[in-house]
């Protein structure tokens, strides 16, 4: 399992990665919960790093604009994320889905084949009205994403644990890897929810606010980084 902790700037960067983490994720939680940062953050956040830790940019919580996620997309690779994080937020049927999915991938793969597309639904669906978690893998897997993972959408200390049971989880982790997908949980996971985090084994497990302290809008800590990663299995 691989942690993946979502820096706003390269200071909280580079205390991420001393701490430990595997993937870096830059975001901007003032745009929401997968809320885009700026590409010169990207780029320079890539350029501090080691080649081998891979980057990853969120572009939003996309309602259904395939063009808008699509051109974001291409931005965000061409500013050197590795892996392109978009969410399908107020996604309401599997056909929009499918529009958002199909035409990202294609933004980024026609500029690098080699970028990873990673597409998040969210655990608290039905309260951003958006298509269930369970549809999320297959739509990956035949349009050609790499990652299937699940937040929340809605930043209000509530984490995924309580609004999908463990075996709901376990059943999203499994469907994502009999279809070949990377499986991802994210969603304001706690330090009390790493046993049951490591009983479900996700590929990776996506955090900040714990490792700021229990707020978000707060600074990572480094030490809080070393901590949470020697919970994982």
């Amino acid at each position: 399992m691989k942690l993946l902790v979502s820096p706003i700037n390269l200071e909280e960067a580079k205390a991420a990665y001393n701490g430990g983490a595997d993937f870096i994720d830059v975001k901007n939680p003032k745009e929401g919960s997968l809320g885009a940062n700026f590409p010169w953050v990207i780029r320079s956040v890539k350029e501090a790093m080691d080649p081998k830790t891979p980057v990853s940019a969120t572009i939003g919580d996309m309602n259904y604009k395939p063009g808008t996620a699509s051109l974001a997309a291409l931005g965000a690779a061409v500013a050197g994320a590795d892996y392109i994080k978009v969410g399908l937020y107020d996604i309401q049927t599997t056909e929009q889905a499918i529009d958002m999915v199909e035409h990202v991938v294609r933004s980024v793969k026609d500029y690098d084949p080699s970028k990873k597309v990673v597409i998040s639904g969210y655990a608290d669906y039905k309260r951003i009205n958006s298509i269930p978690l369970r549809e999320l893998p297959s739509v990956c897997a035949d349009y050609g994403a790499d990652v299937a993972m699940m937040d929340t959408g809605i930043k209000d200390g509530r984490s995924t644990f309580e609004f999908m049971t463990n075996e709901e989880l376990s059943q999203f982790v499994e469907s994502a890897h009999d279809l070949g997908l990377i499986s991802a949980i994210a969603g304001n996971i706690k330090f009390e929810d790493m046993e049951a985090i490591n009983q479900i084994g996700p590929d990776v497990i996506g955090i900040r606010g714990c490792v700021c302290g229990g707020d978000r809008n707060s600074t990572i800590q480094q030490k809080l980084v070393e901590e949470l990663k020697s919970m994982m299995v």
